[in-house]
């Protein structure tokens, strides 16, 4: 018989979310909280070292996921995500910003209440402690944010190129109030990565009242009736039982927790028997609603030699208004100090603007092919499948042209070799970006937040139609943000705690 333990919470995933929440809820000394974690405690070393998150994907830090080949490039994409304490905050290019606040009104999409960002606010500033010390930001959360002090001299001259050529320079462009350039945050402290594990799970651990289990998948959760009861987990090949005796909270993330309930028969029915999965609760949402930020590359050249990367490589971005319409920003621009492969040329030394649209129209969907949790799921986010993505891409290019033209980076003798500017023809820029894409890592929505038929969870993260269970993670983003989602989930993980010991 598998051995059996009781908790008052169960949290299944040890990503950014689950290290908040493990963190936040056994602070109430009272409360017995277990964390269960697929990857490793110890990761690779290079995690803490800033320069070297690209390598990381494909290391044990990373689950390897992969989409289904794309409608237009017929090529899968990689899907970075992290496996291990910390989760994805352990491999990802440590970029710490809001997005603007008028990408918090489509959250409402599904009808959730009480989540824009003025509801979020204080959970943003409960996570971070901003260097800056900028209006509205946080003075005392576990993460120490700020810009790098020495931004690399080629991003610095893109900067400079940004506001010649008429962007406004913004003052916090992390903080979700303006638009325009300028350095963003960053979690690195001190020359280091900070993750969530780093920042809230490590001082934690001490704690009686918290036990962390590591290597460990949970194949399924435990349902008595309409309610959630515990989770079933394997360790060394045993099978345990952990019994949740107020709630089971996931925060596996949007690939992990959308793939748990699946494989526990939570979800469509259709995908479940196809699946050849017993439907123990149909959920029509489960797994829709898969969305991500898609990314271009303009890979440039340059005559001078660009200095050698300190930080993180992206350490200047910029939000702008593809259509001037438009209530908010829903293009950034990213300048990168290296030049990314790309599909035209080998560039020995140069750097890259990055382009993406930040507010996809583009939906799709994740399914699984089984109910065993090591087998990945088949993963579709229909990257450029609405127009409108394809057309904010395409002004995107045009700022970033206009930028790379600048007088500021004349002196670099800056070319651009990916498409290149022979590639001027809309039509012609429109089918490139369809085909030359990579996935910017953000993927959201596949257990959408909402009071209506089509979403997995209510306005207080509980899901539909069962008891004792809640998702707390990016999965529940229901339209995601005009921004890299990291500092989005410490905040919903933040504000997920508050819900759960209020229960």
């Amino acid at each position: 018989m598998p051995s059996s333990d009781t908790y008052d919470f169960v949290i299944v995933g040890g990503g950014t979310a689950g290290c908040v929440l493990a963190t936040r809820l056994t602070e109430d000394e009272n409360l017995r909280v277990l964390l269960l974690e697929a990857g490793a405690a110890a990761l690779p070393d290079a995690v803490a070292h800033p320069p070297a998150w690209p390598t990381l994907a494909n290391s044990s830090a990373g689950w390897g996921d992969r989409t289904v080949p794309q409608r237009f490039s017929r090529t899968p994409v990689p899907l970075p995500r992290g496996k291990g304490l910390g989760g994805s905050s352990a491999i990802n290019a440590m970029v710490f910003a809001r997005g603007h606040h008028t990408s918090y009104d489509g959250w409402n999409v599904h009808g959730a209440k009480g989540w824009t960002y003025d509801d979020l606010l204080p959970y943003f500033q409960r996570s971070e402690t901003a260097v800056t010390g900028a209006p509205g930001r946080g003075t005392a959360g576990p993460l120490t944010v700020s810009p790098t002090t020495t931004p690399n001299e080629i991003l610095r001259a893109c900067l400079d190129g940004a506001i010649e050529v008429g962007f406004p320079r913004a003052t916090d462009i992390s903080g979700g109030l303006e638009d325009g350039f300028a350095p963003v945050d960053l979690n690195i402290v001190a020359g280091q990565r900070q993750s969530a594990a780093d920042a809230y799970l490590t001082p934690a651990l001490g704690r009686p009242n918290l036990r962390v289990v590591t290597g460990t998948l949970a194949p399924r959760l435990l349902l008595e009736g309409q309610r959630c009861t515990g989770v079933e987990y394997g360790v060394g090949g045993e099978i345990h039982r952990a019994t949740a005796s107020s709630e089971v909270v996931l925060a596996a993330g949007t690939i992990g927790s959308a793939q748990l309930l699946l494989c526990s028969g939570i979800g469509p029915e259709s995908v479940l028997r196809d699946a050849h999965v017993e439907v123990v609760h149909p959920l029509a949402g489960v797994g829709r609603n898969l969305h991500d930020h898609p990314r271009i590359n303009l890979v440039h050249s340059s005559r001078r030699l660009v200095p050698t990367p300190r930080a993180n490589h992206g350490e200047i971005i910029g939000l702008l208004h593809s259509n001037p319409d438009l209530a908010g920003p829903d293009v950034q621009i990213i300048f990168i100090d290296i030049p990314l492969p790309n599909p035209v040329a080998a560039v020995p030394n140069g750097f890259t603007i990055g382009v993406s649209p930040m507010l996809p129209v583009s939906r799709g969907s994740l399914r699984i092919t089984s109910a065993d949790p090591s087998a990945p799921p088949m993963l579709d986010p229909g990257y450029f499948t609405a127009a409108a993505d394809v057309e904010a891409v395409v002004a995107g290019i045009e700022a970033a042209r206009e930028i790379a033209g600048s007088a500021a980076l004349a002196g670099w003798g800056v070319a651009e070799v990916a498409p290149g500017l022979d590639v001027t023809d809309e039509a012609v820029l429109r089918d490139y970006a369809r085909r030359n894409f990579g996935s910017y890592c953000h993927p959201v929505g596949t257990c959408a937040m909402g009071e209506d038929e089509s979403s997995v969870v209510n306005s207080e993260l509980r899901v539909h139609g069962l008891e004792g269970l809640r998702i707390a993670d990016g999965s529940v983003i229901p339209a995601i943000p005009s921004a890299n989602t990291n500092a989005t989930v410490y905040a919903i993980a933040e504000r997920a705690a508050d819900l759960l010991r209020r229960s």
